[in-house]
């Protein structure tokens, strides 16, 4: 069939670019290929009718009776259905039998594309007429968009996400700061990117997660607004976008108008225990598990049994995106979905006991991970806390703003196994300092937060605040009795004087802290880090043996307990005493088996320290270009710590000694050329060359 000598069919023009989605297109296409029916899911505003129509005018061609798109985003009666389907098409029939058998006998012997556009709020009506007409006619394809499957035999869904965003330095995916651009250039004359202006479209597209229906609210507000007040005003991004502008009000459908009434579609489609379940919800942040939701969410109201059907009904329907994970089944919200359900928390007056119950949640989370971490499972507590990441700043920041209970100090505190062996140093910090500006009554959680805080200073080579914030929290030990602080304090000290030079005062401190420890007691933290302080002062004496002798007895109390951690660390200090003893081999042996843990949990100190000893070992070898490497790869690792070893005298000089060797090996244009090429390298990359060959290039 041809109308005007062009393939057949009623696709409206389209009226902007398609900025992106080349690689969706390509899926679209060959599911067409292969399957009858395909949906496209997603999210409010994500841009499924754009995309539908992009990939119905490319397919066209390839279907002889045209493809023809039913919109039916103004119909609210599913029994209308048919009958709206076939005024799109050129069909005439003047009789009285049923529209479903006039469409299905008009269809039998076409080759067709149907677009049913926005299923959603008719989906049984939509899923009942798909499945009839597939099956009246042999040659017809379906491609439909609904913010939930239609459950079609053989319907093949293909959920659509925003567009890609910048990372936070506006390097990678560019198409969403692509499509702000070209939506403010159609409304602002002699728009640009500019080098003035790109970090803010990059913030915005960022802010909005590169939903395109949110990008062009938000381009149609730069007449008035600009680029730098937009961004500065997208905090509350529904008050800015939700009234329509007079150039907006001829949308179609109509409740793109406007980004709140696009995402409060959805919501009309939800039953009221998924309404009251994704108001509640939306106080979590990035990805969550259904056993948070049962605990922060299920009341009367929400009855816990019925919260996974609640869970699926909100999947289907595009609220939450489901994500599997090796650690289990995880859910997230965009954010514009999120901000809106919790815009309907706070009108049903619940913010706040849902605020506190999810900080209890993940308080409590925090006082089990504490708990556990001297034990086997200290890699699955790593991968736990690390997906649970953006809750516990959530969970934070919540007890920051509620004082009074001691939460912001104790959450704080407890999460010390997350801020230095899974690498969030400076975020630590940040936390406990705050939370001690804000709580200052002397008390055992007190002084806990603050030998954590000078252990995040500490480790971060800040040797003077980590040892003032020390000697304050032995002060508060001896005031209460507290004498599990008062040893926190104590190794606190002895750690600073390490970095001071002052290795007297850290032996002493570190036999004393010895001394005191009973096996019956566990592992503890001062204790394990005194045995590394006897070990580094012995190693640094020259008395190596006495070195080895106070590793194994760590490594001895770690594997009885199936610690990794630190065992790993005893491990690195292994390879420091056989470096000192010129056993290379050995060194980059112990080394790599450090780095390898490291690298598992994410402990940047160890990482660099691992690197380092690796360099060292493979300098002192004589392998010049492979030393330079792995500095300049343990470098990448520095900067993003503090001061590079630590501060500690005796690693720096190890360090400046390893460079002055590849130096002399190899010369000072290969040296530099090659450190350069390390720190270029990709972190992980560079980690995983140097574990598999003690080098970072062979």
């Amino acid at each position: 069939m041809k109308m005007g000598g062009r393939p057949a069919g009623n696709l409206p023009p389209e009226m902007t670019s398609l900025v992106g989605r080349r690689g969706e297109l390509a899926r679209i296409r060959r599911l067409c290929r292969e399957f009858r029916m395909v949906t496209l899911t997603g999210a409010a505003g994500v841009g499924k009718t754009r995309l539908a129509l992009r990939a119905a005018a490319r397919m066209r061609p390839a279907y002889a009776d045209g493809a023809w798109y039913i919109p039916l985003s103004a119909l609210d009666q599913g029994a209308l259905l048919p009958y709206t389907i076939a005024e799109a098409l050129p069909l005439a029939d003047r009789t009285t039998r049923p529209m479903m058998e006039v469409l299905g006998e008009y269809l039998a012997d076409r080759h067709l594309l149907l677009v049913l556009d926005t299923c959603e709020h008719l989906i049984d009506d939509c899923a009942r007429t798909a499945r009839a007409l597939l099956v009246a006619a042999p040659r017809l394809t379906i491609l439909a968009t609904s913010r939930r499957p239609l459950d079609v035999p053989d319907e093949q869904a293909l959920i659509i996400e925003p567009l890609p965003v910048p990372d936070a330095r506006g390097e990678g995916p560019q198409e969403a700061v692509k499509l702000l651009a070209e939506r403010a250039a159609a409304v602002v004359p002699g728009f640009e990117v500019t080098d003035g202006n790109r970090h803010q479209l990059v913030r915005i597209c960022r802010h909005l997660e590169g939903l395109p229906l949110a990008i062009e609210l938000a381009a149609a507000r730069l007449p008035k607004l600009g680029v730098a007040e937009l961004c500065e005003r997208l905090d509350d991004r529904f008050a800015l976008l939700g009234d329509a502008d007079d150039d907006l009000r001829g949308a179609d459908p109509p409740w793109h108008r406007a980004l709140r009434t696009a995402i409060g579609w959805s919501h009309q489609l939800c039953d009221p225990g998924e309404r009251l379940l994704w108001a509640r919800a939306s106080v979590f942040a990035g990805s969550f598990d259904d056993r948070a939701v049962i605990e922060v969410c299920a009341d009367r109201l929400l009855p816990a049994d019925a919260i996974p059907g609640l869970l699926a009904g909100l999947v289907d329907k595009s609220i939450l995106i489901w994500a599997p994970t090796g650690g289990g089944e995880r859910y997230r919200m965009l954010d514009t979905i999120r901000e809106y359900g919790a815009g309907w928390l706070r009108a049903l007056g619940e913010q706040d006991e849902l605020r506190r119950r999810h900080r209890d949640h993940y308080l409590a989370m925090a006082r089990q991970g504490d708990a556990a971490w001297f034990g086997p499972d200290q890699v699955s507590w790593n991968d736990r806390t690390t997906a649970e990441h953006e809750n516990l700043r959530i969970a934070l920041d919540f007890s920051l703003s509620a004082p009074g209970d001691h939460g912001a100090l104790e959450l704080a505190a407890a999460l010390w196994f997350f801020w230095y062996p899974c690498g969030f140093l400076r975020e630590g910090q940040h936390y406990l300092e705050r939370a001690l500006e804000l709580d200052t009554e002397a008390s055992a959680v007190r002084s806990r937060a603050l030998w954590v805080c000078a252990l995040t200073l500490i480790v971060q080579g800040d040797a003077d605040a980590g040892m003032a914030w020390a000697t304050e929290c032995a002060g508060v030990a001896e005031e209460l009795g507290d004498a599990p602080a008062a040893l926190a304090a104590q190794a606190m000290v002895m750690a600073a004087a390490t970095i001071r030079g002052d290795l007297p005062l850290a032996l002493a401190l570190a036999d004393s802290l010895v001394a005191v420890h009973r096996p019956e007691q566990g592992l503890d933290l001062p204790t394990m880090l005194a045995r590394l302080g006897q070990c580094h002062v012995h190693t640094a004496q020259g008395r190596i043996e006495d070195a080895i002798r106070a590793l194994e007895e760590l490594c001895a109390e770690c594997d009885e307990h199936g610690e990794r951690w630190m065992r790993a660390y005893a491990d690195l200090f292994r390879a420091q005493a056989e470096l000192a003893l010129g056993r290379y081999e050995p060194a980059q042996r112990y080394a790599r088996a450090s780095l390898e843990l490291k690298h598992r949990l994410h402990d940047s100190i160890g990482i660099a320290l691992a690197l380092d000893v690796l360099a060292c070992a493979a300098a002192a070898s004589g392998q010049g270009e492979p030393a330079a490497r792995l500095l300049g790869l343990a470098q990448q690792v520095w900067d993003t710590i503090g001061r590079a070893q630590i501060g500690i005298h005796e690693w720096v000089e190890a360090r400046t000694r390893c460079e002055r060797q590849a130096r002399a090996a190899i010369g000072d244009q290969a040296y530099g050329t090659a450190f350069r090429t390390g720190y270029d390298t990709g972190l992980d990359t560079g980690i995983v060359q140097a574990i598999d060959s003690g080098t970072a290039h062979r």
